[in-house]
């Protein structure tokens, strides 16, 4: 199992990147574990409560949890991956049944903040995208996908996101193996980070 680790900044591009590598790989030998699954349980709090969480904090992700359920992975165990609703600031009570597979993607802003789960990781990616276009691609994702409304999104970026990208975020790119800017569909970092994956399952086998 080769396990690849896609960091980088709200609306960087992630989602895209991993979609790409999704697509130069055989279908079915990819499993996706996504950091937003893994915020913590906070039903003990008022909704008006949850939604005064600062999500952009290391300390909003139960990383205990996702540790143990990636070590699972690796372990060829199938895992119960929580699932999260935006809409509630939640977890469900549901759970996404994921099994192991030759490439496990675990992508999210926050991965590479934590040193154990960098060191799980076979390959670590950061996606760069300019401070603007992120504001953008996060306007248009939170109040068309998240139910959000403009001046929502805008005062959690101001107060959240944009001095979380710089305190936790931008910093974890000094532990990244390749770092893709994502102005526009990068052909040569993605067919680079395919020779990778297969020249790292061969090792493995």
């Amino acid at each position: 199992m080769l396990t690849i680790g896609i960091a980088g900044g709200t609306g960087s591009g992630k989602t895209t990147v991993v979609q790409q590598i999704i697509d130069q790989l055989p279908e079915g030998e990819v499993c996706i574990i996504s950091q937003d699954s893994y915020y913590k349980d906070t039903s003990h709090l008022t909704y008006d409560e949850r939604v005064d969480i600062n999500f952009d904090h290391p300390q909003a992700i139960d990383f205990d949890l996702l540790v143990q359920q990636l070590k699972e992975l690796q372990q060829g165990k199938s895992i119960e991956q929580p699932v999260y609703s935006f809409v509630e600031h939640n977890r469900t009570k549901e759970t996404l049944t994921t099994h192991p597979k030759k490439v496990v993607i675990v992508e999210g802003i926050l991965i590479l903040t934590h040193p154990e789960i960098r060191d799980l990781f076979d390959l670590k990616i950061y996606v760069h995208a300019d401070s603007d276009e992120r504001l953008i691609r996060r306007l248009k994702r939170d109040i068309m996908e998240r139910g959000r409304d403009l001046d929502e999104v805008l005062n959690r970026y101001q107060t959240t996101l944009k001095p979380m990208h710089q305190e936790f975020i931008e910093p974890t790119k000094e532990y990244a193996d390749i770092i893709i800017p994502t102005n526009r569909y990068n052909t040569v970092a993605v067919q680079l980070i395919r020779n990778i994956i297969n020249q790292k399952l061969e090792d493995k086998a």
